[in-house]
């Protein structure tokens, strides 16, 4: 089992930054992608960012390239998060478990609890 713990979330303005930080702990693998993903209410999870394992290369979407960087850090993963809008506005979870990125949320064995990421003026 792999035990999974995010903070860092809250409330921002539009244009503002946050740095979410996942923590892992028991049955990790260095294997493993670690990644980032996202849900607003009425909207499917997205996967915003992942680490792969094995290459330490990072994926982004779309929608967050060029204003979002994971990084890693032992067993502690981050999501910096600048120039915020408020379509960023979600719950946002730390995963892990899979052995690829960009295969979808249903290849993440593990999850976090959540943290809640608003942007809003």
């Amino acid at each position: 089992q792999v035990q999974l713990v995010e903070s860092g979330g809250g409330l921002v303005q539009p244009g503002g930054s946050l740095r979410l930080s996942c923590a892992a702990s028991g049955s990790t693998r260095d294997y493993y992608a670690i990644g980032w993903f996202r849900q607003a209410p009425g909207k499917e999870r997205e996967e915003v960012s992942c680490m792969g394992g094995t290459t330490g290369r990072t994926h982004y979407g779309d929608s967050v390239k060029g204003r979002f960087t994971i990084t890693r850090e032992k067993n502690t993963v981050y999501l910096q998060m600048n120039s915020l809008k408020p379509e960023d506005t979600a719950v946002y979870y730390c995963a892990t478990g899979a052995l690829l990125c960009g295969l979808g949320p249903v290849m993440f064995e593990y999850w976090g609890q959540g943290t809640q990421v608003t942007v809003s003026s």
